[in-house]
């Protein structure tokens, strides 16, 4: 009997293995990275990470439970509420708490509505606070992104910069005429370490600020993720696909420290007759999912159109003391994301049918040595094989399950054999259940 048990446990380990393969992208017969977003029938509003712990926002900050840094959580929030989250913070680390609201589908959102992130410390100072609003002046849903953070950025003196309790408040805004349904959150805490000796407090002032021109090469097929953890990666390049009227596809690039990141997209041309206002949407958010820019203000006609972000400094960790949003967001090294919206009145004005769009991204300037870190950088640094995950397309979950892939493949058991005995394990179970063992 306990070999009987045994075996079985091998089968599960097995099994597991083999559905680690099959999600795999760019394996033969399988769907590519971002393949979740297509899979289902018609858009999906947003792909929350697959590893966030449930949390729930108190009324007040007695029962706020803490954030764990570098971890990810889901919540959700209604029109009108404030929700509190406590963070245990020292006096040496800079944090970030990024939250993402999902309005669904189809449902209606109205100019302004918004979404707040604040970050208090214990005596109710405020810290930080960021915003995102619904801008479109067709006001159609899409995710909405806003981060605060607790940073000691150069001052000696002062609130929150002390070891100790500090609270995350989010708060909604929508007007009655939006839907008031609860939106889904998704709530992302990471934590940036301190400097082992003091560096420039002054942003730098003098940076290229002239768009390069198009990227060479032709481009390349590239499917978006759904959301910022399972966002296509790309390298510097043109990259096409198809998006869906309502749809919002994420890519992310690595983009090292003095480097330039430019990003443009085209809507391409199609059938049909009339005008949208906002038709595509384009923003840039850091690696705390901190906004560095976003334009909403393509207007479509059925001729292909493209909108472009407006240069931004290189990266650089004295960018943080800058008066500039964009130039403050360019602060650190990592995986730099772009969302593109699709409006859905284009839809209706010409046809619901995916329409092609093409993503360029230019990545310039030399990538240099960062700060003296207190402590490993993390997600702010561009890992070794960043520019090669970025031309393979991998997600961040894809890259974790590389390296469980690595881990089989070194016990000897490559992907045929996995797949052999996982299938192996299914049967095993299969008749065990009918025969009652």
């Amino acid at each position: 009997m306990k070999r009987l048990r045994n075996r079985g446990r091998v089968a599960l380990v097995a099994a597991a293995a083999m559905c680690a393969v099959a999600a795999q992208p760019g394996l033969p017969g399988l769907p590519g990275p971002a393949g979740t977003a297509r899979a289902a029938e018609g858009p999906s509003p947003y792909a929350f990470d697959p590893q966030a712990g449930r949390v729930q926002g108190a009324a007040g900050t007695s029962a706020a439970e803490q954030l764990e840094a570098g971890s990810t959580y889901r919540d959700s929030i209604e029109p009108g509420k404030k929700l509190f989250y406590r963070l245990d913070l020292d006096d040496a680390e800079n944090a970030y708490v990024s939250a993402t609201a999902v309005p669904e589908l189809g449902s209606s959102v109205d100019y302004g509505d918004k979404l707040q992130v604040t970050v208090q410390d214990s005596d109710g100072r405020d810290c930080d606070s960021g915003q995102a609003r619904v801008l479109s002046a067709s006001d159609y849903p899409h995710p909405l992104t806003a981060y605060a953070t607790r940073t000691l950025a150069g001052k000696k003196y002062g609130s929150c910069r002390e070891a100790g309790t500090y609270y995350v408040i989010v708060e909604r805004e929508s007007k009655a005429t939006s839907t008031q349904d609860a939106w889904d959150l998704e709530l992302r805490f990471l934590s940036e370490p301190g400097l082992t000796a003091v560096g420039p407090t002054e942003a730098p002032e003098d940076w290229p600020s002239t768009s390069p021109g198009p990227p060479s090469g032709g481009s390349k097929a590239r499917e978006g993720g759904a959301g910022f953890t399972d966002a296509a990666s790309v390298g510097q390049g043109e990259w096409t696909t198809k998006i869906d009227p309502g749809e919002s596809l994420y890519y992310r690039v690595p983009v090292d420290w003095g480097q330039q990141l430019f990003t443009s997209a085209e809507l391409g041309s199609s059938q049909g007759d009339g005008f949208v206002t906002g038709a595509l949407a384009l923003a840039v958010y850091n690696p705390a999912r901190g906004l560095v820019d976003g334009t909403e203000s393509l207007t479509y006609k059925g001729e292909q159109k493209s909108l472009a972000m407006d240069p931004a400094p290189p990266v650089d960790y004295a960018n943080r003391f800058s008066a500039a949003g964009d130039e403050k967001a360019m602060r650190f090294a990592g995986w730099y994301y772009v969302r593109v919206s699709l409006n859905p009145e284009v839809g209706e004005k010409f046809g619901q049918a995916p329409h092609d769009l093409t993503l360029r991204v230019t990545v310039d300037g030399t990538a240099k040595d960062g700060p003296a870190y207190d402590g490993p950088a993390g997600e702010f640094s561009v890992p070794d094989d960043g520019l090669a995950g970025a031309d393979g397309g991998k997600t961040a979950g894809a890259a974790e399950d590389t390296g469980t892939m690595r881990l089989l493949a070194a016990g000897g058991i490559g992907t045929g054999t996995v797949l052999v005995l996982g299938l192996g394990g299914w049967m095993l179970l299969a008749r065990r259940r009918r025969t009652g063992r």
